[in-house]
């Protein structure tokens, strides 16, 4: 890559020169930010990594990391008499185990693209007649909307509205990713939109339990490239500590109105994980005072037997075990066009990036 073409090159060479020179003989580091996995990919900084050294991507994109279950479900809640399903756009093409939003749209559902929950709730207050159901996923960055959303319609004592709440905590997938023991990973490179929320304490268990280093990273090509620097100088120094160099975006106690929105709201318990099955308290339910909101009790749909893609290995690439390319659907069967698996779905899928990036 042209080092030109980052907004400060000397920066940048600077930061180059001191990877290179810290860096150890051999060492994976992962991102585990969907944004981060793009910023990656579109700047070239994988091509940049010494020899021996690599980056690999986690699961840090949230509709790639929602089970084929949890899409299944949704599907049976589009199917139910009369609803109208909201959703982020990227959900509308993730494949179930027969159907996907974007085919139960064209067979006739009433299936909307919206951009926030409250433009679900604003669909629920011009359809008093007609159930409302937002799909809830993503992590921390986007709970605490939900969380908000839902206690308005407390508030407005919205009774068509509903959320089916597949939201995920990014430390209990990394607790489970480094006691994987397929994977061998040195350092992490922490999610930027994630830490705004939770602040800096939730990561520690990686550097005193498991010895991992962290940094915290905001998403320009160079605060990457500066977080990459920081883990190779503990890697050099031979330390592991959980360091934060996204200080202008993230405060090491994190955002307390957004925590005490999602503890109100919901409690955390057992999520299946695609690539990574079922991980005890990485996931959020409803909690029983808001329970009217939660779409899945509200209409008990009748879910199908899931099954998973055949061939695909989206698992195995949000486990950090496989690179895209190395998957035998990749740019043949499976493309954004026509996508077997959902990291190939949503722009901030690993596979989509290598798609476009390499």
């Amino acid at each position: 890559m042209d080092q030109n073409s980052f907004k400060d090159p000397v920066l940048a060479r600077g930061l180059i020169k001191s990877i290179q020179a810290l860096a150890p003989e051999h060492a994976t580091l992962m991102e585990v930010c969907g944004t981060h996995t793009v910023a990656i990919a579109r700047n070239g900084i994988r091509d940049l990594m010494p020899e021996g050294c690599k980056l690999a991507s986690g699961p840090g994109c949230p509709v790639c990391v929602t089970a084929n279950r949890d899409i299944d479900a949704v599907i049976a809640l589009a199917r139910v008499e009369n609803v109208i399903m909201t959703t982020f756009g990227d959900m509308t093409r993730v494949p179930g185990s027969s159907s996907s939003l974007l085919k139960e749209q064209a067979a006739g559902r009433d299936v909307r693209i919206v951009y926030s929950p409250l433009d679900a709730l604003s669909i629920a207050q011009a359809n008093p007649d007609r159930p409302v159901v937002f799909v809830g996923v993503g992590f921390e960055t986007t709970t605490p909307l939900v969380a908000m959303a839902i206690k308005r319609a407390a508030a407005l004592d919205l009774k068509n509205f509903s959320v089916y709440a597949a939201h995920k905590n990014m430390p209990g997938a990394l607790d489970a990713l480094m006691g994987d023991p397929e994977l061998k990973v040195d350092a992490l490179i922490l999610p930027g939109h994630v830490s705004t929320i939770i602040g800096i304490a939730p990561y520690r268990f990686l550097a005193e339990k498991y010895g991992i280093p962290g940094v915290i990273t905001g998403f320009e090509p160079l605060d990457v490239l500066q977080g990459i620097a920081m883990l190779m100088r503990q890697l050099h120094e031979g330390r592991a500590e959980i360091e934060n160099a996204y200080a202008r975006g993230v405060m090491a106690e994190g955002n307390a109105v957004a925590l005490a929105a999602i503890d109100d709201v919901f409690e955390t318990c057992a999520a299946t994980w695609r690539g990574l099955g079922p991980i005890e308290g990485s996931g959020y339910r409803i909690r029983e005072q808001y329970a009217q909101f939660d779409a899945l009790r509200r209409f008990e749909p009748e879910i199908e037997e899931t099954r998973e893609p055949r061939g695909c290995r989206c698992g195995d690439v949000l486990r950090g075990i496989m690179a895209p390319n190395e998957c035998p659907l990749f740019h043949t069967v499976c493309s954004p066009e026509n996508p077997v698996g959902p990291c190939m779905v949503s722009s901030e899928g690993s596979c989509a990036a290598y798609y476009r990036y390499y």
